[in-house]
């Protein structure tokens, strides 16, 4: 039986005032270190009580896997706020609070990857805007804008839902790139399936941009595509 499975069990049948001391999570995590948390005991010391009839370590469970099926942290992403309040136990300030730690997650994953941030560099690209978009459930095509020293100067969204050649305009990209006197620019976008081998789309839709580019004096120098914590520059592949 696995940690979380042990977890899940006693808390079916347990309050958490009547556990073993060295089993509930706050007294855990102060002798052994936040890291001996499995993450429903993580949740449940951030959710601090449960509801009626179940604890918080039950409740962090019916969270991080609904009705029993897979997903753990990765669906704490997934929910809306709406989502979360049709959780039997989930109200609106726990709901408040579990999409604050989602977004406090991301901006501290974006904090820690902005140091020494590269756009020269597919790897610190990728890096930094990976929880922006891993966990979309829709393709999202990010237009970078740089300038002359490859640094960053606007970013926009520029697609949303499936990325293909006929709905991504060369003409209004190269209008927000010359609004914002970029030279150069990037394109990033997110595979859902978390896999981010390049489609047929995927080039076609890169080479038509790089051609149109060339034509007005705006490279691009890459289309990265994110996946589950990895990436595929179309530049390192020469497809660019």
């Amino acid at each position: 039986m696995c940690r979380n499975e042990s977890i899940i069990e006693m808390s079916q049948t347990k309050k958490i005032k009547d556990m073993l001391e060295e089993e509930r999570p706050y007294e855990k995590c102060e002798r052994l270190g936040v890291s001996s948390l499995t993450d429903i005991e993580l949740l449940a010391v951030l959710l601090r009580n449960g509801a009626i009839n179940s604890n918080s370590l039950e409740l962090a469970r019916r969270i991080l896997y609904p009705l029993n099926q897979r997903g753990g942290l990765i669906n704490l992403h997934q929910y809306s706020l709406a989502q979360l309040k049709k959780i039997h136990g989930i109200g609106r300030v726990k709901a408040l609070q579990i999409v604050c730690i989602v977004e406090l997650s991301r901006r501290l994953s974006k904090a820690s990857a902005i140091k020494g941030l590269d756009f020269s560099s597919a790897a610190k690209i990728a890096e930094y805007y990976m929880e922006d978009l891993r966990h979309h459930q829709q393709e999202h095509m990010k237009l970078l804008m740089l300038n002359t020293k490859a640094r960053l100067i606007g970013e926009t969204d520029i697609s949303k839902g499936t990325v293909n050649a006929s709905l991504v305009s060369p003409r209004e990209l190269f209008i927000e790139a010359l609004q914002k006197n970029a030279v150069s620019i990037i394109l990033l976008h997110n595979h859902p399936s978390g896999d981010p081998t390049p489609s047929k789309e995927d080039i076609l839709i890169t080479k038509r941009i790089k051609e149109a580019g060339s034509l007005i004096g705006i490279e691009l120098l890459d289309h990265i595509i994110i996946g589950n914590n990895c990436y595929i520059s179309l530049a390192e592949k020469n497809l660019v």
